[in-house]
């Protein structure tokens, strides 16, 4: 005999969980700002016993797959240059760049993610290689911060050094939420 759950008990059960997920606060954020120096979204982190959830919400980019990284210098000061103040992606084993490589992937590559043709885009991601605090994989919060970097195309996961991923068009420096 099958059980049937009711559309409300689905849905009351579904505003539940959704409602517990949204209460967390978040350990550190992202203020997310475009080339010409305006905020367009936040990036959340979130520490967990295995690493770090980063949950992104971002608008006015251009549609989309887009790459995103953790840079290791937390500064976002030279938008009108591409944000190169925010350095490379955090690496301190020295791996090659990408998800896919086999001598890889660096401590601060991530999944890509894709901006709707409205400009929007919320995506999460998930980190076993990197932690606010260091307990896991590369510290973020190092004594120069870290930094969230969006890229104008995807990541192939391969290339070096930074998978083929193109300009630098938003970023956010991360700072811990007291």
């Amino acid at each position: 005999m099958t059980r049937r759950i009711s559309i409300p008990t689905l849905m009351f059960a579904l505003i539940i969980s959704s409602q517990a997920w949204a209460d967390r606060p978040a350990d550190a954020v992202a203020k997310m700002i475009n080339n010409a120096g305006e905020e367009i979204g936040k990036v959340e982190l979130f520490s967990g016993p295995a690493g770090t959830l980063l949950r992104l919400r971002v608008q006015d980019l251009p549609a989309g797959p887009k790459a995103i990284h953790i840079h290791g210098t937390g500064t976002c000061d030279d938008h009108e240059h591409g944000f190169t103040d925010s350095g490379g992606h955090i690496n301190p084993e020295g791996n090659e760049h990408g998800l896919l490589n086999p001598e890889g992937p660096g401590a601060g590559d991530l999944p890509n993610f894709r901006v709707d043709e409205f400009g929007y885009a919320w995506a999460e991601f998930f980190t076993g290689l990197a932690s606010l605090d260091g307990s896991v994989g590369a510290r973020i919060l190092d004594d120069d911060g870290a930094a969230i970097v969006i890229h104008e195309n995807p990541d192939d996961h391969m290339s070096q050094p930074i998978g083929g991923a193109g300009a630098r068009i938003a970023c956010g420096v991360i700072e811990a939420i007291e």
